[in-house]
């Protein structure tokens, strides 16, 4: 999905959303990701303006005025998915899988994560999660994520099925999105 990103490029607009619209997100946020409640007010401050940067293939961007660093993002009006240097200063602020050794350089590069890379020796899914729900990609002997995900299939599925896309790649290291640190 950011592949191509570029700040320069990519962004189409930028503006200030009204604090009605701003608690709207902030509920919809601590909805998806429980575990960042007690840091909303340091990630999106109420007294200060967050702006929604429109850019390409229908993708918004949170961002707070005063740091202009992309925090979360959505597609159209889909769920909102951290970036991946929020994840990686707040590791469990999603669910985890991880991947096996072989799957690494594929996910760098952007890759789907195929369900054998799931089941195979080295690769975990600890917690039983849903179709859809929002996943950090692990790899095998690293500390923090390589990729965040959508579940295609629920971890039941790719336990029995093991062939096919078992998550959707939806951000990675070394993405356009990651490259960005502000955006200004």
């Amino acid at each position: 999905m950011f592949k191509k990103f570029s700040s320069e490029v990519s962004v189409s607009s930028k503006a200030p959303v009204k604090s009605s619209v701003q608690r709207q997100m902030r509920a919809r946020i601590e909805e998806q990701m429980p575990s960042l409640n007690e840091y909303m007010d340091e990630l999106l401050p109420k007294k200060e303006k967050v702006l929604v940067v429109k850019c390409e293939e229908h993708v918004s961007l949170l961002c707070v005025e005063k740091k202009m660093e992309p925090l979360f993002f959505c597609v159209r009006d889909g769920p909102y998915f951290p970036t991946l240097r929020l994840l990686h200063m707040f590791p469990h602020a999603l669910p985890r899988v991880q991947v096996d050794r072989g799957a690494i350089k594929h996910v760098m590069k952007g890759a789907d994560i195929m369900c054998p890379g799931l089941t195979s020796p080295g690769a975990a899914m600890p917690v039983e999660l849903e179709q859809n729900a929002i996943v950090a990609v692990m790899a095998e002997g690293k500390q923090h994520a390589v990729g965040i995900g959508r579940m295609k299939m629920s971890t039941a599925q790719i336990r029995e099925v093991n062939k096919g896309v078992g998550i959707e790649n939806v951000h990675h290291l070394g993405d356009g999105l990651f490259k960005t640190i502000t955006l200004s």
